[in-house]
């Protein structure tokens, strides 16, 4: 399976990278492009990934559609623009977006390597 989690960035005759902190798999960017072309339309620009106080393990994962922010970083993995608070990155760190469309389980997968504990549905974690 092939995964992306990298940007580009040209100045003048050289090039600079920048490496996301987060994995996402081809499954996962196929469906952030469905969803970004459909035709209802998304709320934001850039896809916004993230987390935020709360859930049954303290932290929830923040996956949507959103403006750029002053303080965001901006990535672009093939195409799809992508938004991170830098201080989030300490906790997505290594991480794995995938999209899974099963019969049992359909959405999207994240695989933390920096979560001790997670709850059932897979949505929140500690660290």
């Amino acid at each position: 399976m092939m995964q992306h989690s990298y940007l580009c960035i040209k100045y003048h005759n050289m090039e600079a990278v920048m490496t996301l902190p987060v994995t996402l798999t081809a499954n996962a960017m196929n469906e952030v492009r469905r969803l970004m072309h459909a035709p209802e339309g998304v709320e934001g620009e850039f896809l916004r990934i993230g987390v935020k106080g709360g859930g049954c393990s303290g932290l929830s994962y923040v996956l949507c559609f959103d403006n750029k922010e002053a303080d965001d970083e901006v990535y672009d993995v093939e195409g799809i623009p992508v938004v991170l608070k830098p201080a989030h990155g300490i906790y997505l760190y290594g991480m794995t977006v995938d999209y899974s469309d099963g019969l049992n389980a359909r959405g999207f997968v994240f695989q933390n390597p920096n979560a001790s504990t997670t709850c059932g549905c897979g949505s929140s974690f500690g660290v």
